[in-house]
């Protein structure tokens, strides 16, 4: 080809450049409106959804207060009917003891006079040992304390003659209703006594001096003269019951003015502590017989009444607690053998460790050797050391 071809050629070649330079400028600018279309679209649609997201936030926040106040309202609706629950079972159980069977608890009057002159001509007797028991207390081993539970005066405890586990708790001074828990665990672990079972008693009880002995429970009635009621925990019915033959009773403890008989349990059996008008100043034993409730046997002993707050019997001897009319650290200060047994100067002095106030109720257990203590509402066992007695 000869240099004019190639003249000819240049402006054809330099169109042909331009045009493509145009086309290419061209798809470029498309690409980048497109590309500025699509990023005016994400910033579009992330505006849109994060205002759905803050919406959605907003909606959940209000859906969970919404949820939280409907939660305080079904709680506060299951408490309240916990509470009508509780209610309805005391209105139950008091329709259900309206007309109970009417007990034979009548007194022969003439029989309760010969028992009480039996009784009497035996007053301040040695007594006479029926087991071949020899311990006193040397001091508090042990002390657990369990719970707080119900009022500030009151009484739990076992059987303490026999083999049950059930635990029985007297809530307050009067009343007529025994909470019964199967076992210690149960009693332990929870407060409510909806979880527990409910004897509904045919009379009220008043005061703390009540017992559990082999299957029957002892209570002092709250009506009319002190009355001790003896009811078979099993068949829940009055067995037997007796007017006790004491004119004139005040309390038995001078800090526990609610308790005018203390039923309590030893090695030898069943005892009443009381104290009458005749001598105020000290405390009164009397030794009973658990089947008839017949008063085998009385003493006067020197305890004195003041600032005493519970008592209770080990191997015949009656055991007296005294605190202050400000609590303190309450002691046994006075012991009283009736077999004569227990010299004075062997009789220790225990103390028991200081807690919350003084005790309302102090049931001594002979089978596990330990005490169920009500101090302040709070339930507390003493574990006894042992020794053996030096007779006189």
């Amino acid at each position: 080809m000869g240099p004019w071809r190639c003249l000819l050629l240049l402006p054809l070649l330099a169109g042909a450049l331009r045009a493509q330079q145009q086309q290419f400028m061209e798809y470029v600018e498309r690409r980048l409106t497109l590309l500025e279309e699509r990023i005016s679209q994400w910033h579009d649609q992330s505006s849109r959804y994060s205002t759905e997201l803050r919406d959605f936030k907003n909606q959940v926040l209000g859906m969970l207060e919404t949820a939280e106040k409907e939660r305080e309202a079904m709680r506060s609706e299951a408490e309240s009917a916990a509470v009508r629950v509780d209610r309805l079972e005391r209105e139950v159980d008091y329709l259900e003891t309206q007309n109970p069977a009417p007990p034979c608890v009548e007194v022969d009057e003439t029989l309760m006079e010969k028992q009480v002159a039996t009784a009497k001509q035996r007053k301040n007797e040695k007594y006479t040992k029926l087991t071949d028991c020899s311990d006193t207390i040397a001091s508090v081993r042990a002390m657990k304390i369990l719970k707080r539970f119900g009022s500030t005066s009151g009484l739990w405890t076992r059987d303490a003659a026999g083999n049950s586990e059930k635990i029985y708790v007297f809530d307050g001074t009067a009343n007529d209703t025994v909470y019964v828990f199967p076992r210690m665990r149960e009693f332990t672990l929870f407060s409510a006594t909806r979880k527990a079972a409910r004897i509904k008693l045919p009379y009220p009880w008043v005061g703390t001096g009540h017992l559990v002995y082999n299957g029957h429970l002892y209570y002092i009635r709250q009506q009319g003269p002190f009355q001790v009621i003896k009811f078979n925990l099993a068949n829940k019915t009055v067995v037997d019951s007796s007017v006790f033959p004491a004119e004139e009773q005040i309390p038995v403890f001078g800090l526990s003015p609610f308790t005018y008989i203390e039923v309590a349990a030893d090695e030898e059996g069943l005892w009443a502590i009381y104290a009458t008008k005749e001598d105020e100043k000290n405390i009164c034993l009397a030794k009973l017989d658990p089947t008839s409730l017949d008063i085998e046997q009385m003493w006067d002993t020197p305890c004195p009444r003041e600032n005493a707050e519970g008592a209770f019997v080990v191997c015949g001897a009656l055991h007296v607690v005294y605190n202050t009319r400000l609590p303190s650290r309450s002691r046994v200060q006075c012991v009283f053998d009736v077999s004569g047994t227990l010299s004075p100067e062997d009789a220790s002095l225990v103390y028991f460790p200081k807690r919350y106030g003084s005790h309302s109720s102090m049931k001594y257990s002979p089978r596990e050797r330990q005490i169920y203590a009500w101090d302040d509402g709070y339930q507390i066992i003493y574990r006894m050391e042992m020794k053996k007695k030096l007779e006189v």
